[in-house]
């Protein structure tokens, strides 16, 4: 069975009304606005079909299917299926009756996507054609012209300059690891760090156990020391308390 027997789809929509139109009057195109469009002649269902490069609008009752007219499109845009100058929602197309007779009518649909779909898929098929039409053209007339030859010849070599790229013989590409501190790092101090300006002396511990106060860390009275005894009369005994001082020291 040859491709061209078999029948397919391209759209299909449940509402499409038919018209009656008058004789078109001069060559300035179909007006619906001419048509009576609130009183249809006929309601439906509307199918595209394809057989080979031919399409086919047939219109059919929505509830049983029966064919009420159908159309026969060799070409779009043509005289099989023409668009109004004044709606984007209303065609003219032309039906035959099996018998050689043929009558111009007009289908409109209520929603302005229907009639989108209905225009594109007569586009699309009839482009496909094109395609198919091209392509038998270049398989029967194959292209017998000298093609160019970028093939290498015998003994022909190619050579590649990469810039930017330098390496030293035997220069070695991996990284060269880095040696180890022996100590620890130190940072440097921060800028605007001040250094001490003095440094503290340690003060010798006291030669006495059980002396918690360095007595010469004492300011003296400015009177001169009476005996060259360190300890002077610390361990002498008072008699009276009320304010007697030795050079030097005070007596507890």
């Amino acid at each position: 069975m040859a491709d061209s027997d078999y029948e397919s789809v391209l759209c299909v929509k449940p509402e499409v009304h038919v018209y009656k139109i008058p004789p078109r009057s001069s060559n300035r195109g179909y007006r619906a606005a001419e048509w009576q469009l609130d009183q249809p002649a006929w309601s439906g269902r509307l199918r595209i079909t394809s057989r080979g490069n031919m399409a086919y609008i047939k219109l059919e009752d929505k509830n049983s299917g029966e064919l009420f007219a159908q159309a026969t499109v060799e070409q779009f845009p043509g005289i099989a299926v023409e668009s109004v100058v004044d709606s984007s929602r209303y065609f003219v197309i032309c039906i035959e009756d099996g018998n050689g007779r043929r009558a111009f009518i007009g289908v409109g649909f209520a929603d302005r996507g229907d009639a989108f779909d209905f225009n594109v898929a007569l586009q699309d098929h009839f482009k496909w054609v094109k395609q198919q039409t091209e392509f038998a053209k270049q398989a029967q007339n194959p292209d017998t012209g000298p093609k160019l030859d970028l093939g290498f010849k015998e003994g022909q070599t190619i050579k590649i300059n990469i810039a930017n790229i330098k390496k030293k013989d035997g220069e070695s590409s991996a990284a060269k690891p880095r040696p180890l501190s022996s100590g620890p790092s130190l940072l440097p101090p921060p800028p605007g760090a001040r250094t001490a300006s003095h440094q503290v002396t340690p003060q010798p511990a006291a030669a006495a156990t059980g002396l918690l106060f360095d007595i010469g860390s004492f300011p003296s009275t400015g009177e001169p020391a009476a005996s060259s005894d360190t300890w002077g009369d610390f361990t002498k005994a008072s008699g009276s308390v009320s304010g007697q001082q030795s050079s030097g020291w005070v007596q507890f």
